[in-house]
């Protein structure tokens, strides 16, 4: 295999202003959310010119899909490694709840109100799946002696979402639960609803998760 071509300090620096501009874009959507986002704002941050920095990001919407495309490489990534070393289920559960609590708004970015008039490129999605397969290898790697859910039968009819993964209809449908009741509990949490409510939404989540292997 050929080795990899060294970058020169002209591609050095250009990394280093899109990362810069990425902190940026991370603080405006921090204080003020990803509709608020401005590329003249972050520039005058920088001290450049807004026509300067189209140079490395062409427009909000390019930004956007970088920082969605880090987001979901990020998670894609921290499942991997939790499945690689041997997490089960629970353990792919206590992987999203740490990485969601890591960065609420890289959380929110993905899973929040979707961004007006923004719709993911092919590449983004294809990372996004990534994540749902990693939960259906460990949905299908459990025992289920229940009898058949009357959701089965549809979910194996319309299992596109599934990206060809040969998961059985019960794997299909535990997975979607597993995915729809824990971000449930982790938007919640996360957008503060349960402040002032007296429990702990760690033991909250638990007890979620711990109902998910019941079924």
């Amino acid at each position: 295999m050929p080795e990899a071509r060294t970058r020169t300090p002209r591609e050095r620096y250009r990394t280093q202003v899109r990362a810069e501009i990425k902190e940026h874009a991370w603080e405006q959507i921090a204080a003020a959310g990803a509709s608020a986002l401005s590329l003249n704002a972050i520039a005058k941050r920088m001290g450049m010119s807004g026509p300067a920095l189209y140079r490395y990001f062409a427009g909000r919407d390019e930004l956007i899909t970088e920082l969605i495309r880090d987001a979901y490489r990020s998670l894609a990534d921290t499942f991997k490694e939790a499945a690689d070393a041997g997490a089960d289920l629970a353990g792919l559960a206590h992987a999203l709840r740490a990485w969601a609590l890591a960065d609420p708004h890289r959380y929110f970015l993905v899973y929040g109100t979707p961004v007006p008039g923004y719709h993911a490129p092919e590449d983004v999605t294809e990372i996004a799946a990534e994540t749902m397969a990693v939960i259906l290898d460990a949905c299908a790697a459990l025992p289920s002696d229940a009898p058949a859910a009357p959701f089965d039968a549809h979910v194996d009819a319309h299992r596109q979402w599934a990206d060809g993964h040969p998961a059985p209809a019960p794997a299909l449908h535990r997975a979607l639960v597993f995915w729809t009741r824990l971000h449930g509990v982790l938007s919640l949490e996360l957008a503060g609803h349960f402040t002032g409510m007296g429990f702990d939404p760690a033991l909250l989540f638990a007890a979620e998760l711990d109902d998910l292997s019941e079924h």
